[in-house]
């Protein structure tokens, strides 16, 4: 059963090496700001934790791996300045895991939108069930996936951006994201995941720690701006948020 807090939760256990972060929302484990400053200062912490070798990143449940950001939160923005915080949210996550001096590998049990999309692509390796659609929906209300796009693209590349992106109602199957390069394995169901998961970060985590950071360091080569670059993201998606046609199409969601 996964947690009823509104706020969402946030676990970490470490075991041999390993951490293993799982986080929740009962609104099919989608993110509260609170949840993600949450998760982006665990990553901060886990990075310096010299018993740690390995992060393993998973949600609740059974069913949805993440719905993006929070939209109750998204339909309260009301000026720029709430817009960029919103949005800022994902963007230092993203940029947490691609700082974080651990290799991370998700485990992904369920559907994807929006920032879930952003968070596996975030991942150095990700595990999936064949169950684990995905989709880019933001087009649809007016914005863009703008703030996950480059950690989307350096996955699929800009072809499988625009594909995910451009068509925003279709959802792509496990395998898709398996032949662009989002998940490295696919799996019939969870079971059988969760063992090959198990044989292949215990593995991973008995490894040389300062070759397992040098090889996240070169893995993430290229991307030193993301700082400034997302928070630009960020600008452009609040600005776009306060935006008559966003605005129209965000009433028809308010309760």
């Amino acid at each position: 059963m996964g947690t009823t807090r509104t706020n969402g939760s946030l676990y970490t256990s470490i075991e041999n090496r390993i951490a293993t972060v799982e986080f929740g929302h009962p609104a099919s484990n989608s993110f509260a700001a609170e949840l993600l400053a949450r998760l982006a200062d665990e990553l901060k912490e886990l990075s310096e934790k010299e018993e740690v070798s390995l992060i393993v990143l998973k949600s609740e449940g059974d069913r949805a791996f993440c719905a993006g950001a929070s939209f109750d939160e998204l339909v309260a923005v009301s000026n720029l300045e709430e817009g960029k915080a919103f949005f800022s949210g994902f963007a230092n996550v993203i940029n947490a895991m691609r700082t974080c001096k651990k290799l991370i590998v998700g485990r992904v049990q369920g559907k994807a939108v929006g920032g879930g999309v952003g968070l596996i692509a975030a991942c150095d390796y990700a595990f999936a069930v064949e169950d684990a659609s995905i989709r880019l929906s933001e087009l649809t209300i007016g914005i863009g996936p703008f703030v996950i796009a480059p950690a989307v693209e350096r996955k699929i590349g800009n072809s499988g951006l625009a594909e995910l992106s451009l068509a925003p109602t279709e959802w792509k199957n496990a395998y898709w994201g398996k032949e662009k390069g989002l998940f490295a394995k696919v799996f019939e169901n969870s079971k059988e995941m969760d063992e090959e998961m198990d044989l292949f970060t215990t593995k991973l985590a008995s490894y040389n720690p300062q070759a397992l950071e040098d090889m996240k360091s070169i893995l993430w080569e290229g991307t030193g701006h993301w700082d400034s670059l997302l928070s630009e993201r960020a600008e452009l998606s609040g600005k776009l948020v306060l935006s008559d046609f966003t605005k129209q199409a965000l009433d028809k969601f308010k309760k």
